[in-house]
């Protein structure tokens, strides 16, 4: 039977991704906290844990009609950003993948009444949401694969995918690492502001109320009060969290939902990038294991099995 070993919502942000002096240059002669953050996950975390697989939660991967996760053996090649390709150019990558996993998440999806598809085409785009974070945290012959934000799904969907993914990891014999990759509040200044805000200090969080709305959540995950943050994702929908907050939807829904408890460790400080919020928050395995995700339907019941979403073969 397969595990959760830990997991966490950590920052991509391009800047990482910058040469040391630029960065300094960029933020007040100081490094930005979330790069040696980066450093002590590998050490602490990624180099001292026994893990298989890592799967990442991709906020810049946007499909349209279903969620759809890697299945490649291996992915390789060169990574240019056509976001920002000053600053992520012809960077290498080359990990494993791990196809079996992958298709039993998807084969999960009926279960959980949504829509998953395992695509192992090696000319499937890679995003920098997951290139950032390997260069930093991927290590030889562990297995990274990568599950798409669908674009028109909703917070209910995130959560089923999460659910599906975690019911995957438990009929697996895999030791997992999630990582839900992407940002908090998520709106950038406006071009001819922008450069006037490239500081991490999180006064440049493009207003005070998405700075607090970050702090506060950020606090609750720090207590591991995860209920509340999903209770409250209305009110944090008004400050535009980063692919709708999707990335931690489904790591949350992955391990245990409502019932995950487990306390966050912070590995960065909170800070602005050009006007969002990033921070690298870890949750370490609880003593016994994450809780086990159930299948339900809108009235808390569990979903029958097997189930079959309506006007499907």
């Amino acid at each position: 039977m397969g595990e959760v070993v830990g997991a966490g919502i950590l920052a991509h942000a391009p800047t990482i991704m910058l040469p040391l002096d630029v960065r300094k240059e960029l933020n007040e002669g100081k490094e930005i906290s979330i790069v040696p953050g980066l450093r002590r996950l590998r050490e602490e975390v990624f180099d001292a844990l026994d893990y298989d697989t890592v799967i990442v939660f991709d906020s810049h991967w946007a499909t349209t009609f279903e969620f759809v996760v890697t299945a490649q053996d291996r992915r390789s090649g060169l990574f240019t950003s056509e976001e920002l390709p000053r600053g992520m150019c012809r960077i290498p990558y080359d990990f494993p993948g791990d196809p079996e996993l992958a298709r039993l998440i998807a084969s999960h999806q009926d279960e959980h009444a949504t829509w998953i598809t395992a695509i192992d085409d090696h000319h499937l785009p890679i995003f920098y949401a997951t290139v950032n974070l390997w260069k930093y945290l991927g290590a030889p012959g562990k297995r990274w694969i990568s599950i798409s934000m669908c674009q028109t799904a909703e917070a209910e969907d995130n959560l089923r995918l999460g659910r599906a993914v975690g019911d995957a990891i438990a009929a697996s014999d895999r030791k997992v690492l999630l990582i839900a990759s992407g940002a908090f509040s998520h709106t950038f200044w406006p071009l001819r502001h922008l450069r006037a805000h490239e500081s991490s200090d999180p006064a440049h969080v493009r207003t005070p109320e998405a700075r607090a709305a970050d702090e506060e959540r950020i606090e609750w995950m720090r207590r591991g009060d995860h209920a509340r943050v999903l209770d409250t994702m209305d009110e944090f929908y008004r400050f535009k969290p980063e692919a709708g907050f999707g990335h931690y939807l489904m790591l949350a829904a992955a391990l245990g939902e409502r019932d995950l408890t487990a306390p966050g460790r912070l590995y960065s400080d909170y800070e602005n990038a050009t006007g969002t919020g990033q921070v690298h928050i870890w949750f370490d395995r609880p003593e016994g294991g994450f809780t086990r995700p159930r299948a339900t339907d809108a009235s808390g019941d569990p979903y029958p099995y097997p189930f079959r979403l309506e006007g499907t073969a």
